[in-house]
């Protein structure tokens, strides 16, 4: 009898893992101002070592949900658990936590290496132990060369650089992190982004930052909770909330999407076929949703997917296959984005990498085109 072979097990994230013990635990939290609900009933589970994004626009209640981790708010309803205990009651000053805001808030008149002792001045730590836990930090975050400059010496990166190393010098369990690269021009915050990874994963504290930017979170976070009038829409890795959205809401708010009203013609539990108007053809997806024939649905194609030729594709069956003019083209260097208005009025989305250098675009404007894409590409929404 020939052996098996041997099956390495795979490894199971924090969150997929029954065994594990959130560090950060909100249990049904509930924030009120007067008849305005800011928070509504929010749960969740975040893991000891993850970097974890609270994502929305304003009014979402990411913001005030940060604030109740912190201490500066109380719940009206609900509890907060760090590392298993209960912080309802507890001051900011006494829980294993440290803020860094947006504002960065550095003392102006004090040197680089002041401001980041200043938290442990406070706390009465040894001065061998400052000098030490000072120049430890600032050397994590490549500063120590301009520990003796005043933050009006810096350029934004290195102040923002200067408000995480006073964040981490007293070594706190939980970092929250409010907005922190809002600050930055757009290059210096993609230079950032990668930064703060880095830390974050050498030093292994957990950081839950709130962010209204979603390529900041998906490019920072290991999980994303996305918010949504005080309620959490979906949380799950920056893959799944990207190429699963489990709404409407959530498919347009991360990244851009095409969405294809319709009828739902065909379930079965490998396919669903989906009429629909405005595609011009029926939809094709190589999965069930488990809703009966007749449900008017959603389809969330993301521009991505989506293939731009001249000549319909050879195997084409007339699904999953739209035609349409080429209306508007934006040239951005790595891709290109077309808009394409099909024949019944909708305008679609399209990217697509320039992989080679071109003089002339093989599509132009006005062209007529066909827009194709696999089975896998759509994703059914029925909320």
């Amino acid at each position: 009898m020939a052996s098996q072979p041997i099956r390495k097990p795979t490894r199971l994230e924090p969150w997929q893992d029954p065994g594990q013990t959130p560090y950060v635990r909100i249990d049904r939290v509930t924030k009120r101002f007067g008849d305005f609900v800011a928070v509504d009933e929010v749960s969740l589970s975040i893991h000891r070592g993850e970097f974890f994004a609270l994502l929305g626009g304003s009014g979402s209640g990411k913001t005030t949900l940060l604030r109740m981790l912190a201490g500066f708010e109380t719940p009206s309803d609900g509890k907060i658990y760090i590392d298993g205990v209960d912080m309802t009651g507890i001051p900011p000053y006494e829980r294993p936590v440290n803020m860094m805001f947006q504002s960065y808030a550095l003392f102006p008149h004090m040197t680089v290496e002041q401001n980041v002792a200043f938290g442990l001045k406070q706390d009465r730590v040894p001065k061998p132990e400052i000098r030490d836990r000072v120049a430890e930090m600032l050397n994590l975050v490549q500063l120590g060369q301009f520990a003796k400059r005043k933050p009006h010496q810096l350029s934004g990166g290195q102040r923002q650089r200067v408000a995480l190393a006073r964040s981490l010098v007293k070594r706190p369990k939980l970092l929250l992190l409010d907005e922190p690269l809002g600050a930055l021009d757009r290059r210096l915050r993609e230079q950032t982004q990668f930064e703060l990874v880095n830390i974050q994963e050498r030093l292994g504290i957990t950081f839950i930052v709130v962010t209204h930017d979603q390529e900041e979170a998906m490019t920072m976070s290991s999980r994303i909770a996305v918010m949504n009038h005080g309620k959490i829409a979906q949380v799950g890795t920056p893959s799944e909330v990207y190429e699963y959205p489990n709404s409407r809401f959530v498919s347009e708010f991360i990244g851009s999407v095409n969405l294809f009203e319709g009828i739902v013609a065909e379930e079965q539990s490998d396919h669903v076929l989906i009429r629909s108007e405005e595609a011009g053809c029926d939809l094709y997806i190589n999965h069930g949703v488990m809703v009966p024939p007749g449900t008017r649905v959603a389809v969330a194609i993301r521009p991505e997917k989506i293939t731009l030729a001249k000549e319909a594709p050879a195997a084409a069956d007339g699904r999953n296959l739209a035609r349409g003019l080429v209306r508007e083209i934006a040239y951005l260097g790595d891709m290109s984005i077309y808009l394409v208005q099909l024949a019944g009025g909708k305008t679609v989305r399209v990217t697509a990498p320039n992989v080679t250098r071109r003089t002339e675009m093989p599509i132009t404007w006005e062209d007529e085109v066909y827009l194709s894409w696999q089975p896998f590409a759509g994703v059914v929404l029925t909320q």
